[in-house]
């Protein structure tokens, strides 16, 4: 039965905007081993001027990469991140922000689950697929890559704006990076009892 979910999930969203005057381009990732690592880090370097990242778990050394490579090359790029993010280990937050990326932390939910990006305003990507090596090699995820859709990418912006305001900047030093030459957090992962 859960097979099925997903190709009509995807039918019924291609119908829906397609009859909207809309023709997008859709790609659909499945993990472990699915190519979602890859398909991200793709979409990434293909960015010409923005991309909004919002994020629950970001451990993944090549899209942190890619999105640092983006910067560099002149494109604007913003992250927001799970508070958990500021303290994880492995987390590429002190990487990315390190890098200049402005990273930010919504703390206003008990967690904050997304795990999108929109690029160039046309571009979402969303789904189940959490931005780590754990969601490409052993986790069962889903992701959708929705290209050349313009009014969808306009409705994830309004979201991330919105979450943006009531995020606070990441301060580099915190997160538990694997290398530890990015951190300069060297407490603790949780307070001592008592």
């Amino acid at each position: 039965m859960k097979k099925k979910i997903a190709p009509v999930l995807f039918l019924f969203l291609a119908g829906a905007l397609h009859a909207q005057g809309i023709n997008p381009d859709i790609k659909v990732y499945f993990s472990p081993h699915g190519g979602c690592t890859e398909a991200v880090v793709r979409a990434v370097k293909g960015a010409q001027k923005q991309i909004l990242v919002e994020a629950y778990s970001f451990t993944s050394e090549p899209i942190a990469l890619a999105l640092i490579d983006a910067e560099k090359h002149g494109v604007d790029v913003e992250v927001i991140l799970d508070k958990s993010q500021e303290q994880a280990r492995g987390s590429e937050a002190d990487l990315i922000s390190e890098s200049g990326i402005p990273t930010f932390i919504d703390s206003a939910y008990r967690i904050a689950h997304d795990k999108v990006m929109v690029i160039d305003g046309t571009k979402v990507i969303t789904g189940s697929f959490n931005f780590t090596r754990s969601a490409e090699d052993f986790n069962a995820e889903n992701m959708l890559i929705i290209s050349n859709d313009s009014p969808l990418a306009d409705q994830y912006m309004a979201s991330w704006k919105q979450h943006l305001a009531q995020s606070h900047p990441f301060h580099p030093g915190k997160s538990h990076h694997k290398n530890g030459s990015h951190s300069r957090y060297y407490g603790p992962l949780v307070e001592p009892m008592g």
